[in-house]
């Protein structure tokens, strides 16, 4: 039985693919900050209640509008990039740091919208207050430096002059075809 570790059953064959699986899990991963990842978890939320909310709405609005199935697909689709933003979050992708502010920003139009001229504060605030931890947990300082590949005993100019996570990413594949 081959476990995870070990090489496939045609290595033994060939012996080309010898330690192809040997990369571990973190290994994959960024090692993003804990508010990145728990941003990530957050920014989840919305992206799953639309998913429910479009689901609903093509149960419920069999007797609707002709363009129902144009509505539940625009959902789906929002739904889709925001579940896709929040799993990047939180397997340390730096790549989503920027659509996680887009979606939070969103969110707090939406809370702002719902709680004032719309008069619905019982959506408005949760969503406004879920849009304002996502801001804020993603441009804390841990995050801050995260992105920008911040080194140690580094100011955040410096690593932006190094060009922060692309120079970290160019850094890391050197490593890796020097070993």
């Amino acid at each position: 039985m081959l476990t995870y570790g070990d090489p496939p059953w045609w290595s033994a064959v060939s012996g080309s693919l010898e330690g192809c699986f040997a990369v571990s899990i973190a290994d994959k991963l960024s090692p993003a900050p804990r508010e990145v990842r728990l941003a990530g978890v957050i920014t989840a939320l919305p992206g799953f209640a639309l998913i429910v909310f479009a689901v609903l709405l093509l149960v419920n609005g069999q007797a609707g509008p002709e363009n129902l199935l144009a509505e539940v697909a625009y959902y789906l689709v929002l739904a889709a990039g925001t579940v896709a933003c929040a799993a990047g979050l939180v397997l340390g992708k730096t790549w989503a740091r920027s659509p996680g502010v887009v979606v939070a920003l969103i969110l707090v139009g939406v809370g702002w919208y719902g709680a004032g001229p719309s008069g619905q504060p019982l959506w408005g605030v949760p969503l406004g207050l879920i849009g304002v931890a996502v801001l804020v947990l993603l441009f804390r300082r841990p995050s801050r430096a995260w992105a920008l590949g911040l080194q140690e005993g580094e100011t955040e100019e410096e690593a932006a002059e190094r060009d922060g996570a692309a120079g970290r990413a160019a850094r890391r594949e050197r490593e890796e075809r020097d070993s």
